[in-house]
């Protein structure tokens, strides 16, 4: 039938509506279809996910949460020119935010440098229902000195590349839907004293690529006049209660702020109070937040005008936990969670991607690392010179991993040795107000258990007063003042560093000891490189097998350092990382580079009670042991008990050279060849896990009656312990018995001393 001219029309009106519709969606499909990852040395599997319509979708601020916002992750234009330079007019292509610049996912991949900066734009519309209200532009970190402008002006800038900060937009804003966000971004990576972590601009061995600008999630969010700015909870366990304070800038006296708290869906208790006041709401029976339980409460926290009308909530949730160190019924300062001492036990977590460097692909990949550790047995991790995103909190809150929040380090470097750095007031100010920052934005976070200001003596100064400045802004955790070789006796925990390692500080009066590096076992897989050649790990191994091997001998070895005294130990580390390759897994996630289960089975056995350790020789560690020695070769037999080595010469244990790290040294030995002999009596034949200890530096083999029980390659900085097997249990007889000692040296410093522990569980 034939359509009237009405009919027509309406006809003709639709299909030029459809039409330009399909043109406006291929268009968008066309500007996301020209966005393409740049062709880096390496992708994950989340990478092949990642797009324009999909990047960082998540919610990035769980602990305080708005239903309306608006993310502005996705394409943005960016131009790279002269520091000095005004705003570009052109510019030159798409950035896919929250991606660095440098990074594959970025689209871009190109480095920057202190020389230029680096500029953004991108057009917003700003829904007109948000009129009546303020306009909030949050950016969760940009690396490192950002300046914002809307339309045209001048919002503010921000210095620091880890912590979140906001800008209020609302009185730049047009009438009009459509807004203009510019920001540029300046970074001089390792040619400035800022907190910058593993970044340079030259990467190589433990040094990575430069990362620049906008790398967590950018979002917009509208509130009221008058709303909830920040909130903090402390919980107390003792007392039965959390302790709210909310920041409601600009409400007056007649303003109330309510807080509910819940257990699933069903409310537990109600508190109000004052903006700016403490608000204490009761926790009866509280369930306790552990790596084995890791309860959550969930939270509103509401703000109330004088008419008793809702202005403004957030929703948060909150653990209930306490950590802090004291002794156990033994004497030994432990590390103690929720009343009970608990061993820490995880990796060291660089937090660096293949494809999107400091960020990751996705947050189904930002969890899965943690998926993975929780797998293998661990309940914590340290987190290193980084500061992550806060959903990576958030998941450590929900699946129980504690967190050792490492401050990001700037500046130079120290050795051992070296007294404490003298910073310069601009580089102390400025590490001092990221510090700050950090530690605000992330203290409501039950995961995180300890805070660590400096690392392996690198931009470190005025010990002391930092650790009492991070206990003013933080009494309810630990601070770990120094970890590494630059302790300075003060602080919570006494923390070395040993690779291979395993090895543990001595015990202390007033504070815990700590193992916060060891490991760094290292095996290349081909095809999941950085590169194909030069890859480096602390020791090296060819197979997974091999891996495993050496991997359950340490924390066999670390077992029975808990019986000592030691009270954590991280491991290094999650994944391999550009050139390193030491990691649980490789670099893109693809594969756990150990048997999983034997690694999960032997790391869970640290959690159980503390061994029992029996010295059956002791070494010169503490006090001086008598050994037969000699530095010429000697004849056939010297290892056997029946040997005589009356002409040998008599000296006291450590031998060696001064200056030769963890050295107790008291004969010295220069040559490149010692033997040594000593008898020593045997009454209780009940070696339930015989263990040498011993440090050595180089080359070793161990006798006990004339059988080679180990051979020790490499060196040691301190005394660490080795598992022995059964031949050195049958080696063993009542009575008198014989341990003999080749160590040979062949450059640098040289030790040896040796002894004989039991360990017994309990």
């Amino acid at each position: 039938m034939e359509r009237s001219y009405v009919e027509r029309g309406i006809f003709q009106g639709k299909k030029s509506f459809i039409l330009t519709l399909c043109a406006i969606l291929c268009l968008c499909s066309l500007i996301h279809a020209a966005w393409q990852p740049a062709e880096g040395p390496l992708m994950t599997r989340w990478a092949k996910k990642v797009s324009p319509k999909n990047v960082q979708g998540e919610y990035p601020r769980p602990q305080m949460v708005r239903k309306t916002w608006m993310n502005l992750n996705g394409l943005w234009e960016y131009a790279i020119q002269p520091k000095n330079e005004d705003q570009p007019s052109q510019f030159d292509g798409q950035i896919l935010v929250p991606f660095a610049v440098e990074s594959a996912l970025s689209g871009v991949m190109k480095a920057v440098g202190e020389e230029n900066r680096l500029w953004y734009r991108r057009i917003v519309k700003v829904p007109k229902k948000w009129s009546s209200q303020r306009v909030l532009l949050h950016f969760g970190a940009v690396d490192w000195d950002a300046t914002v402008w809307v339309n045209g002006q001048r919002i503010g800038s921000h210095r620091g590349g880890y912590d979140p900060f906001t800008f209020d937009i609302t009185d730049a804003l047009k009438e009009t839907e459509r807004q203009e966000i510019v920001v540029s971004v300046w970074d001089p990576t390792n040619a400035g004293t800022q907190p910058r972590g593993k970044q340079v601009k030259e990467p190589r061995g433990i040094w990575y690529t430069a990362v620049t600008g906008i790398w967590q999630t950018a979002w917009l969010e509208p509130v009221p006049e008058t709303y909830i700015e920040s909130i903090r909870l402390t919980p107390d366990i003792e007392n039965e209660c959390l302790r709210v304070v909310a920041v409601c800038p600009g409400a007056s006296v007649s303003y109330d702020v309510q807080v509910e708290a819940k257990d699933g869906w069903f409310a537990t208790s109600k508190a109000e109070g004052k903006p700016g006041d403490r608000i204490v709401l009761d926790i009866k029976k509280p369930k306790l937040w552990s790596p084995n339980s890791p309860f959550l409460y969930g939270l509103r926290v509401s703000l109330k005008d004088e008419k008793g009308k809702t202005v403004d909530y957030v929703d948060s949730y909150f653990g209930m936990r306490k950590i802090e160190v004291k002794k156990d019924k033994k004497g030994i300062n432990r590390l103690f969670l929720n009343n009970e001492a608990l061993f820490h036990f995880g990796p060291l977590d660089q937090g660096w991607w293949p494809d999107g460097l400091y960020t990751a692909p996705s947050d189904k990949a930002l969890k899965y690392d943690l998926e993975v550790l929780k797998k293998l047995g661990c309940n914590m991790l340290r987190k290193h010179v980084k500061v992550e995103p806060d959903r990576l909190y958030y998941w450590c809150d929900k699946m129980g991993l504690m967190v050792w929040q490492d401050m990001p380090n700037g500046d130079k470097h120290i050795r051992g040795s070296d007294p404490d750095l003298q910073r310069s007031k601009e580089s102390a100010t400025q590490f001092e107000l990221e510090l700050k920052h950090v530690i605000e934005a992330f203290y409501n976070h039950p995961c995180i258990v300890m805070w660590v200001p400096f690392n392996e003596g690198w931009g470190q100064y005025d010990t002391e007063r930092i650790v009492s400045y991070v206990k003013s802004l933080d009494a309810t955790r630990l601070v770990n003042s120094a970890s590494g070789w630059t302790d300075r006796g003060v602080g919570d925990v006494h923390d070395i560093h040993r690779y291979p390692g395993p090895a543990a500080p001595p015990t202390e009066l007033g504070r815990a000891a700590v193992l916060g590096e060891f490991g760094g076992l290292g095996l290349p897989v081909e095809g999941h490189t950085w590169q194909n050649e030069k890859n480096w790990g602390y020791r090296s191994y060819k197979t997974r097998e091999e891996l495993t091997d050496a991997y359950l001998a340490l924390v066999d070895n670390l077992r029975s350092l808990i019986g000592d005294g030691l009270c954590a130990a991280v491991y290094t580390q999650t994944t391999d990382v550009e050139i390193e390759v030491n990691g649980l897994m490789t670099y893109d996630r693809a594969m756990i580079k150990m048997d999983a289960k034997k690694v999960a089975a032997a790391n869970k056995r640290l959690y159980l009670p503390p061994p029992i350790i029996e010295t059956v020789v002791p070494t010169s560690q503490e006090s001086p042991q008598s050994w037969r020695y000699t530095t010429d070769e000697p004849t056939e037999g010297w290892q056997k008990p029946d040997f005589d080595d009356s002409t040998w010469k008599e000296g006291q244990g450590g031998f060696g050279a001064e200056g030769t790290p963890g050295a107790v040294m008291r004969t010295e030995w220069k040559t490149n060849n010692i033997w040594l002999r000593r008898t020593f009596e045997l009454r209780n034949m009940n070696l339930i896990q015989p263990q040498l200890n011993i440090h050595h530096d180089e080359y070793v083999e161990v006798y006990i009656n004339g059988e080679l029980v180990a051979k020790l390659g490499g060196y040691t900085t301190s005394y660490v312990r080795v598992a022995l097997d059964g031949k050195a249990r049958e080696a063993l007889k009542p009575g008198s018995n014989c341990l003999a000692i080749h160590c040979q040296q062949t450059t640098g410093g040289q030790y040896i001393d040796a002894g004989l522990v039991n360990v017994i569980e309990r």
